[in-house]
C-alpha cells in the first residue's frame, strides 16, 4: 500500500499542495515551523479521521479559511482509490470516495492504513489511560473499519446515559424516580456496544502481545522483558490474560457481564452522576518484568516501549494484509544509535515510508530516502508552506 498523490487546500500552513509520491522512502526536510509535520499529519488524518497532535479539527483549518481539504490517491495491490476529506468550520465534515460523496466520513476508514511514530508517542507510556485506549481503538479500527460505528454509538450512548444519571440522581434524592426506569434501556445499549468494543480490544491485545515482546527485545535486549495486559475493573481475571484465545461468543458473554456490573454499580453512579462501568474506564498495562513501565521505566526504556508498540502495530497489520504506510515524524533525532537502527531496519522493508526531519543527517543514510525540502514564504501572519522548487501559489 502507498500514497501516490497527496493534495491539500488550506490545511494548517499549506494554502495549497499537490504532491506526487512513490513507493520507497521520502523525507520532508525543513526547519521547525515550516510545515513538514503537517504533511504526515494530513496522511494520518485520512487513515484515522484524527490528528496525532490535537484533539479537535479546528486547528487543522488554515487561519482565515472556512474549510480545509485533504485528498489522496491510494494504491493497494495494484488498485487505486481516491479519498477526500473536507473539514468545515461550524458544520459537519464531508468525505468522498472516487469523487462520490459518502454518507459518513468514517466510510473512508480502511482504504488507507498507516502507522505513525512521533515524539508525542512517549505519552503512550507516561500519559493518561486515554492515550492507550486511543492506541487500542485506532488499531482495532484499522483492522476492522466497521468498529468506528461501534465506537461512535458507544460514545453517544455514554453521553446520554451520563446526562440521565445526573438528572436521575437528583430525582432519586427527591424521591421522584420517574426517570430511573429509563436507565435500564440505556444500560442495555451501553452493554451491547461496550461488549463489542471490549471483545475487539481483548482480541487485539492477545494478537499484539507476541509482536510487542519481539519488538522490544530487538530494541533493548539487555532490558527486562516487555508485556501488555488489558486492565478492567469489571471483567473476570481470565478475560484479562493476554494468553487467552478469543472465543466466538465473547461479545455475548461480555454483554452479560457488563449488564450485571451496571446493575451493581447503579447506586454509586446515581450518587456521583457518572458512568463507572464500561470500556471508557479501562487501560492497557505496559509491563517491564514485574513492574509497570509508567512510573518505573527510565527515559530510554520509555522511548523503547513506545517505539516497540508502534513497530508491533506495524508488524500486526502487515501480518494480516498489505504493508501500512509508515509515518515517522521527526523521531530519528530523538533516538539513540540502537533505536535508530531498529526503526531503520523496519523502515527499509516497508513499501512506503514518509519521514520528517530538520536536517538530512537525522535520517539514517542506509534508508536512501528521496528528499523534499519544505519552506515557508509570505508575511508573518500569512506565511504559507511549499515544496522548494515549486511555484508558490498567490494568496487568494
Amino acid at each position: 500500500m502507498y500514497v501516490r498523490t497527496l493534495t491539500l487546500r488550506d490545511f494548517r500552513s499549506w494554502a495549497q499542495a499537490d504532491l506526487e509520491l512513490a513507493p520507497g522512502r521520502t523525507v520532508f526536510l525543513g526547519a521547525n515551523g515550516n510545515g513538514k509535520t503537517n504533511l504526515v499529519e494530513a496522511v494520518g488524518y485520512l487513515s484515522t479521521l484524527g490528528s496525532h497532535r490535537v484533539s479537535t479539527d479546528a486547528p487543522l483549518i488554515r487561519i482565515g479559511a472556512q474549510r480545509a481539504r485533504i485528498g489522496a490517491t491510494v494504491v493497494n495491490t495494484g488498485r487505486e482509490l481516491r479519498i477526500d476529506m473536507e473539514l468545515n468550520q461550524g458544520s459537519a465534515n464531508r468525505a468522498q470516495i472516487n469523487r462520490s460523496p459518502v454518507r459518513r466520513p468514517r466510510e473512508i476508514l480502511g482504504i488507507l492504513q498507516t502507522v505513525l511514530f512521533a515524539p508525542e508517542d512517549l505519552a503512550l507510556v507516561r500519559g493518561d489511560p486515554s492515550e492507550r485506549r486511543r492506541f487500542l481503538d485506532e488499531l482495532c479500527t484499522a483492522r476492522l473499519p466497521r468498529l468506528a460505528g461501534v465506537r461512535s454509538d458507544y460514545d453517544r450512548v455514554l453521553r446520554q446515559r451520563s446526562a440521565l444519571l445526573k438528572t436521575a440522581g437528583r430525582q432519586a434524592r427527591s424521591r421522584s424516580g420517574s426517570e430511573l426506569s429509563t436507565l435500564d434501556v440505556w444500560d442495555g445499549h451501553l452493554a451491547a456496544h461496550g461488549a463489542e468494543l471490549l471483545a475487539q480490544r481483548l482480541r487485539l491485545v492477545h494478537e499484539l502481545a507476541p509482536h510487542l515482546e519481539r519488538s522490544y527485545r530487538g530494541i533493548a535486549p539487555e532490558s527486562r522483558a516487555a508485556a501488555v495486559r488489558y486492565r478492567s475493573g469489571c471483567l473476570p481475571t481470565e478475560f484479562l490474560d493476554p494468553d487467552r484465545a478469543p472465543e466466538p461468543d465473547d461479545a455475548e458473554v461480555l454483554e452479560s457481564i457488563l449488564l450485571r456490573e451496571l446493575s451493581t454499580a447503579r447506586p454509586k453512579e446515581l450518587e456521583r452522576g457518572v458512568c463507572l462501568v464500561g470500556p471508557h474506564r479501562d487501560d492497557l498495562d505496559l509491563m517491564l518484568g514485574s513492574a509497570p513501565a509508567k512510573g518505573f521505566a527510565s527515559h530510554g526504556e520509555s522511548w523503547s516501549f513506545a517505539l516497540a508498540l508502534r513497530l508491533a502495530a506495524f508488524e500486526l497489520l502487515r501480518s494480516v494484509g498489505t504493508d501500512p504506510v509508515l509515518l515517522l515524524d521527526d523521531v530519528f533525532a530523538e533516538l539513540d544509535r540502537r533505536r535508530r537502527a531498529a526503526l531503520a531496519a523496519v523502515a527499509a522493508t516497508a513499501e512506503q515510508v514518509l519521514i520528517t526531519a530538520a536536517v538530512p543527517e537525522d535520517v539514517p543514510p542506509e534508508l536512501e530516502a528521496t528528499p523534499l525540502r519544505v519552506e515557508t514564504t509570505g508575511a508573518a501572519d500569512e506565511r504559507a508552506s511549499h515544496i522548494a522548487g515549486e511555484t508558490v501559489p498567490a494568496e487568494q
